[in-house]
């Protein structure tokens, strides 16, 4: 690859690429973040519903077995709130330290355990618990 000089305007283009790419780096980070936030939103959306979902339906019947069905989505439900409001933590901490690592020019590596896949493991560790209680005498 041939390396030009600065051209009449003064501006260099390998520059301009590099600036560039930090650029769309940048964005494509921003986005990455926005959908963590959304996934989280969600999934904190997603516990208030269950609980007010089986509260209606213990309210309405109140026997033993809805009263344990909503004692079991209180728990399933603050689980995935609090891994909502952490999902939504780690995604901005994970955002600020690739950003400044970018801005300082240093490399960004992949994370050896992604938040993914951490996510992925509780979600399914909480809804093997929930469905314990549910099947549980």
């Amino acid at each position: 690859m041939e390396h030009r000089a600065p051209d009449a305007a003064g501006a260099d283009p390998a520059s301009d690429r590099t600036s560039l790419a930090k650029f769309r780096t940048q964005l494509a980070l921003d986005r990455t973040t926005l959908a963590w936030i959304r996934t989280s939103l969600t999934m904190a959306t997603f516990g208030f519903g269950t609980v007010g979902f089986f509260r209606t339906l213990r309210e309405r019947s109140p026997t033993q077995a809805t009263v344990q069905l909503h004692q079991s989505a209180i728990r399933f439900g603050t689980a995935l709130i609090v891994l909502g409001v952490v999902a939504t933590a780690f995604a901005g901490l994970s955002h600020w330290r690739v950003l400044r690592r970018l801005r300082r020019g240093e490399t960004v590596a992949l994370a050896q355990w992604p938040l993914s896949l951490t996510l992925a493991v509780l979600l399914s560790v909480a809804g093997l618990v929930a469905l314990w209680s549910l099947v549980s005498p």
